[in-house]
Parts: structure tokens; sequence; C-alpha cells
């Protein structure tokens, strides 16, 4: 029975790990289930799972959940989710926190030894890669990835340790606005950003995945997970998000690992690796699908793209790692004005590029130097769009 600690249990990678964890009940067990503010769901969350621990964003949730649930241990601010962990032993901690919120418990998980961080929140390793996977190997603490595509690399990379990797290649669906010229994403919105064509998500990834800012940030986080390169990531559109990445190793034999788009494979993954679990993942009907088929990112999609590769070369060549935590958090927060009516589609990228263009890149060696360059980054977004 593996002891299963859920960092943002409401959001969509939450809930649906609770579903793999129901669905293995002699294997699984929730411990610890934190969240923000939907503490209802949360709520139902508790009902169905009894988890020992529960952490939420604001003392008056605590304080009410107290009672209703006197037999378990509730926390509550930034501290909550960091004491919910000490408070029950936990075999794996799942952080599917939505946004830079995510990396102190990241940190705090590592450093916290005995147990294995499964990664949904891409920025910690996006804004702090070098930190966090310092303190993985020093506390000996391993880190699996969750999202679909690293999780694919991950699955072709086990069993190859020995073997030298040639290309790591993400895939990537291109979104909704995939065929868009600039003219035609000047008139897009909130809504026809949020419409996905393969994968159901939160709002603000799929916002990211619109944006093709969600593979720039699976590039950034590609070079830490699995110790390569810039130069040996490398992106694909494949529109069908069946295969899932692959890896071209030195001899120019390439994995991939394929499947129809379900989260649950990645998750169940996370929980069960190197041992594969029964899922309800329907199987795939190679004769249906007929064909694959990649294509080239477009212009537009470049953009995106090449603003990971610039602060990840910057990174590489100096160890000054100020511009990926810029491009992040500036990322974060005109996509926050985007689904607030604020601004427009095509400002997100317009912005970020400005902001590069003018980021002259520090050293940063502590996670409350990566928090101050965070607030710093978003002072001057909204300076930028003041403008």
């Amino acid at each position: 029975m593996k002891r299963i600690a859920i960092l943002g249990s409401t959001g969509s990678i939450g809930t649906q790990a609770l579903e793999v964890i129901a669905s293995n009940p002699r294997r699984l067990k929730a411990t610890v289930l934190t969240c923000n503010s939907r503490v209802d769901v949360l709520r139902r969350q508790i009902d169905r799972f009894r988890p020992e621990a529960v952490a939420v964003g604001r003392a008056a949730d605590a304080a009410e959940l107290g009672r209703e649930y006197p037999n378990i241990n509730i926390f509550y601010g930034p501290e909550g989710i960091r004491e919910a962990i000490d408070d029950v032993d936990c075999d794996v901690v799942l952080n599917a926190i939505v946004g830079i919120a995510g990396l102190g418990p990241t940190f705090e998980a590592v450093n916290k030894g005995g147990l294995t961080v499964a990664l949904a929140n891409k920025e910690s390793l996006v804004t702090a890669g070098r930190i966090v996977m310092k303190a993985a190997e020093e506390s000996g603490v391993p880190i699996i990835p969750v999202d679909s595509e690293h999780s694919a690399i991950f699955q072709c990379l086990a069993g190859n340790d020995e073997n030298s990797i040639r290309r790591l290649i993400l895939t990537a669906s291109g979104g909704p606005f995939r065929t868009f010229s600039r003219e035609r994403l000047e008139s897009v919105g909130i809504d026809d950003a949020l419409i996905h064509p393969n994968w159901k998500m939160g709002r603000k990834i799929t916002i990211d995945s619109a944006t093709m800012m969600n593979k720039a940030f699976e590039i950034i986080e590609a070079k830490w997970l699995y110790g390569t390169d810039a130069g040996s990531i490398e992106v694909v559109i494949h529109p069908q998000s069946i295969v899932h990445s692959l890896v071209e190793f030195g001899d120019g034999a390439i994995m991939a690992q394929l499947g129809h788009p379900d989260m649950k494979v990645p998750i169940s993954y996370a929980f069960s690796g190197p041992k594969r679990w029964t899922t309800d993942v329907r199987s795939l009907d190679l004769i249906a699908l007929r064909s694959l088929y990649f294509e080239e990112p477009s212009h537009e999609a470049r953009r995106s793209l090449d603003l990971a590769y610039r602060v990840l070369h910057e990174s590489e060549a100096t160890g000054r790692d100020s511009g990926v935590i810029v491009l992040n958090s500036a990322n974060e927060e005109l996509v926050r004005l985007f689904l607030e009516g604020k601004i427009q589609f095509v400002d997100i990228l317009d912005t970020l590029e400005y902001l590069i263009d003018g980021h002259e890149p520090t050293a940063v060696s502590t996670i409350s130097e990566i928090l101050q360059t965070d607030q710093e980054a978003r002072e001057a977004t909204r300076e930028r769009l003041a403008n």
C-alpha cells in the first residue's frame, strides 16, 4: 500500500489522480489532500477518501473543516502543506499545484527525503531546475514526471541508463490555433483559447497550450530532468496527440510512447513504475488510426519555442538562470490578465518577447531569490502593459 499526498487535489491532475487511487484501493491510499480555495470540492474528496490530513489556503476554511471533520488534522496558510506532509507518513508526494506557488512544496518534499516526488508542477523545474535537481540528488529523492510528454520520455529511457541519447523529441498538438496567422490570432477570444482539440486540462495550462508556451516550458524541464543540453531537445507538431514523445539513441534507434490522450496513464505510471497497472484507458486501434503525421512548428509557434531556447542557452553559457524565471513569471501574469479579459491573446507573446529582449540575466542561488525575481518580473509585466 503506497501512501499518497496530493497537493492541489481539486484541480484537473489532482482529481484524475484520485480516480487512479479509487481504481487501486489495495495498492494506493490518499493520506494528504490540499487545495487553496475550492473547499466544496475538497469536502467531497474528504468524504470519499478519508485522508489523515488536509491543508487549505485560509484559516477560516480550516476552522470550518476542523469542526466538520474532528478526526482529520487540518492545516492552512503558506506553511500548511509542509505541516500536513510532516504530520503524515507519505510514500509519494504528487505536486499538482498550478504555477510558481508549487515551487516551495516541491523543494520541501525533495529535502524531506524518504519519499518519491511525482511532479506535475512544471514551474518547479522551469524556475529552479538547477536547485531542485541538486537537492534531489543530495537527498536521494526520485523525481517522476507526470506531464504526458515527459512521462513518455521517462518511460522510453527506462532500462537505457547506459545508452547515449542523441535527441529528445517532444510532441505538441499545436493547440487550437495551430494553423492561425498573426492576423487571425488578433481576433481570438478567451473561449476560443480554452477549447483544446485533444486534452481536457485546467484553464492556465490550456492557454499555455494555445500560445505554445507549455511546450516552451517542457523544453526547459527536459534540460533538468534528463541532464541533456538545449541543442539535443526538439519539438515537432503532432496534431493527433497519439505519440506523446520520443527518444533517439546514439545508434539512431528511436523509441516512442503511444496511446490515447489520457492523463491517467502518466499518473498511474508515476505511482506504479516500473510496473504497469491496468487502467480503464481504451486501447489504441492502429487500423482505425491508419496513419500518424507530424509537422514543423509554424512561425507563430516558433516564437514561444525560441524564447525557451534563448533563456536556456543563456543559462547553460553563463550559469545565470534569471531569464527562465522572468519568462515563467511574466507568462503566468499575462495568462491571468488574459483570462480576466484585460489584454488580448496576442499581447501574451508580444510582451514576453519585449521583456526577454530587455532582460539582463543574473545568477540566482536560493528559493527566496527566485521568488524575488518572480515578483519583479510580474511588476515589470504590469508596467509594460500600463504604458
